[in-house]
């Protein structure tokens, strides 16, 4: 599989798809997340899924955001149904988002009407922009500015309108931005019984980790031992990352 650019979008397709995932990044890595979270979304493609990745710029207003990255995703579904192999069949569509991309899958489910099987949420948080650019604060302070929605209208419409019932929720043990905890109350509440909760070790930035290819030399030396310990220290978290989300999509998956 090779990744291409659809609509806008960057888009991974399985010769025989079983579901789609939408896949939308943090704030400061979303804008080639075909690199950025390459390893991860190549993986979720290996198990039969269209993955379509959507770049976004970051800006105070998220609520025109996700509007954005939503009529780009369904363009480039469009185009894909009418040009290669999902055409004229139903598959599953699952949003997948990590930091702010989590936020923007929940102003989707909550602000338009969309058909989702269920969304993956990854360290999600929800911070005030004064608390997220303080750069801009500190330039001039007397300058108030603020994300829209805030934090707190962000989780009023969750409450209230959030229409996606299945929903998985990641955090880390060592990330100390997450803000799961609130939201797996609220959704846990809206949607009891529907809701499932991970910790998982790794921190913030896992899902960004990457595959190192160490090539050994012609005999095998207590570097190259180093160089294979380091590489199985690191990529344990993020394959611990992979195995959650893929069974949560489909619990007979084979890995």
């Amino acid at each position: 599989m090779d990744w291409k650019e659809i609509s806008g979008n960057w888009v991974l397709i399985p010769r025989h798809p079983i579901g789609i995932v939408h896949f939308l990044g943090g704030a400061f890595v979303a804008t080639a997340p075909q690199l950025t979270y390459r390893w991860l979304l190549e993986q979720v493609a290996e198990q039969n899924y269209a993955v379509v990745a959507t770049p976004f710029v970051n800006t105070l207003d998220h609520t025109a955001i996700a509007k954005s990255v939503l009529q780009s995703f369904e363009q480039a579904i469009a185009q894909l149904q009418a040009t290669s192999v999902l055409r004229k069949r139903y598959l599953p569509i699952y949003g997948l988002g990590h930091s702010m991309g989590c936020k923007l899958h929940l102003l989707i489910g909550s602000l338009f009407s969309v058909e989702r099987a269920g969304n993956i949420l990854i360290s999600y948080n929800n911070y005030a922009a004064a608390d997220a650019i303080p750069l801009v604060q500190q330039f001039n302070p007397a300058f108030a500015v603020e994300f829209t929605p805030s934090p707190l209208e962000t989780q009023a419409l969750i409450q209230e309108r959030y229409n996606v019932r299945r929903n998985l929720i990641i955090k880390f043990t060592n990330d100390t931005i997450d803000q799961s905890a609130g939201l797996i109350q609220v959704l846990q509440q809206r949607f009891p019984e529907m809701v499932t909760a991970k910790t998982l070790n790794g921190t913030h930035t896992t899902p960004l980790g990457q595959d190192v290819k160490w090539q050994t030399g012609a005999s095998f030396t207590p570097f190259d031992a180093f160089g294979q310990w380091f590489k199985q220290e690191v990529y344990r978290d993020l394959n611990q990352l992979r195995r959650t989300i893929v069974l949560w999509l489909n619990p007979f998956a084979v890995l």
